[in-house]
């Protein structure tokens, strides 16, 4: 089946997964009234699939098979390849109008990386990891399936290690283990598009010691598994006005806090077992795929700031001011700076055994770090050049009333004539990009998604190879080695 529909991945979904929603268990996540947002966004992956404009950017026939997959369970095996997949991921966010889908993206993210690390671990302890690897992937990509990762421990008191800490369960660990598999306990946060997948991937969130080699785990699991259960993110709420709320009104992402109490793993999808030494390299090498990821995902969103600061300034009859063109020049500057980072990552990747591209690790901590650390000063430029109606303009429900809505219509028009209706759309758009309940998801993501900034950082110092410009210094300066 290589492909499914959007209406084929619904349906997957009714398969009594337990799911808790502001304390109370969704019976069905389908017919959920939040849930069913985030459903609908995530079917953008599997529209574009089926759609003539994008189904050659998003499939692939895959060289095993013959068969028509989704392009995102290609293995990159080139720089053109990884350049394929960032131009899917930043044209199917920009579907989302900049909210990431990630149903495939981080799942696969996920895959190259365990493929990696399964190479090197049968190479240096005789495991037989890579068959198992590829196996999953193969039943991944022939379902079509939609994939979470849960990566990220509750962590405790995070100056301990797993093993230190007063409760043992608060990084997710082995607890036992038979000829039917092994079982798990634990919890993960942050686990993005896990209550509307088909399968969580589960990695190691940092480098281990002996002394906690059962939290060295990583496996795969369906959903609906018995003794998990998650629950799901409160922010924000179900939008039916799309006015007032035009991109949260119909896009959403749900994250959970992802329990496993003793959940059984068989041995066929356990692809790390107390194998402690590649804990932190399987967790890194993620990273490295999925902050790739996060740079193309995050393109549209740039692009979005300064087009709005650009319909904004016109719509307000200040596009010729000079402090305003200069806000436009350095949201343009941030913009195509995080471009041209994501694009030379990946055309300067490294070939990794078993033949995969893998992105250029310091340019992509760079872009990474490049869009966190100047994205909130981005929105205060959008916000200035906006103005306070941002947050104090009336709503499309106003709008409509046939008492005030020409008040509405006549005292918020600009520049040359723009009608008020118009003014007022463009108002909400920056509100619900930068002063809603999602903005303020936006603003968070910033900081700590795919890692935080001083990850990013310390990233960015051990990638650099400094002894050329070390020695080049000492040259310059006549400094005898």
């Amino acid at each position: 089946m290589a492909l499914r529909t959007a209406e084929q991945y619904v349906e997957s979904l009714r398969d009594g997964r337990a799911v808790f929603y502001k304390g109370e268990r969704v019976p069905d996540v389908t017919g959920h009234p939040v849930i069913q947002v985030a459903i609908g966004h995530a079917g953008i992956d599997y529209r574009m699939a089926d759609d003539p404009k994008w189904k050659d950017l998003a499939t692939v026939t895959d060289d095993e098979t013959g068969q028509v997959a989704s392009r995102y369970y290609q293995l990159p095996r080139t720089s053109g390849d990884l350049l394929k997949r960032s131009a899917l991921i930043e044209q199917a966010t920009r579907l989302g109008r900049t909210l990431v889908v990630l149903i495939k993206e981080i799942g696969t993210d996920a895959l190259f990386a365990l493929h990696i690390l399964a190479k090197q671990m049968d190479d240096k302890l005789g495991t037989k990891y890579l068959e198992r690897v590829r196996r999953y992937h193969a039943y991944c990509r022939d379902n079509d399936l939609a994939l979470a990762v849960a990566q990220t421990d509750v962590k405790g008191d995070r100056s301990l290690a797993p093993s230190e800490q007063s409760d043992p369960d608060l990084y997710l660990r082995i607890v036992g283990e038979s000829a039917e598999g092994i079982r798990v306990r634990g919890a993960k946060v942050h686990t993005s598009v896990s209550t509307n997948a088909n399968e969580i991937i589960v990695l190691p969130t940092r480098a281990l010691g002996e002394k906690d080699r059962d939290y060295a785990v990583s496996f795969a699991v369906p959903a609906n598994a018995k003794g998990l259960t998650l629950i799901a993110a409160p922010y924000g709420a179900a939008r039916i006005d799309r006015f007032d709320h035009p991109i949260s009104g119909q896009h959403r992402m749900m994250e959970t806090l992802t329990v496993f109490e003793d959940v059984l793993v068989p041995p066929d999808r356990v692809f790390l077992k107390r194998e402690w030494q590649f804990a932190g390299l399987l967790a890194l090498t993620f990273v490295e795929f999925h902050r790739f990821t996060a740079i193309s995902y995050k393109l549209p969103l740039v692009d979005l700031l300064v087009g709005c600061a650009r319909l904004m300034a016109e719509y307000n009859g200040l596009e010729k001011v000079s402090h305003v063109r200069e806000k436009l020049i350095h949201l343009i500057s941030y913009a195509e700076t995080l471009r041209a980072l994501t694009h030379q990552a990946a055309l300067q990747c490294r070939m990794v055994e078993p033949g995969i591209a893998v992105p250029n690790q310091m340019l992509v901590n760079i872009a990474k770090h490049h869009f966190a650390s100047h994205y909130h000063q981005a929105v205060q430029w959008v916000q200035d050049i906006s103005g306070g109606l941002v947050v104090t303009g009336p709503s499309g429900r106003d709008l409509e009333s046939p008492e005030i809505g020409p008040y509405i219509r006549k005292y918020l028009a600009g520049k040359n004539g723009i009608s008020g209706t118009k003014r007022l759309q463009a108002f909400k758009m920056v509100r619900d990009l930068t002063a809603s309940d999602f903005g303020g998801y936006q603003e968070v993501l910033a900081v700590h998604a795919e890692g935080s900034i001083e990850a990013e950082k310390l990233a960015i110092f051990r990638s650099y190879d400094s002894n050329g410009a070390y020695e080049y210094a000492k040259w310059v300066a006549g400094i005898e080695s």
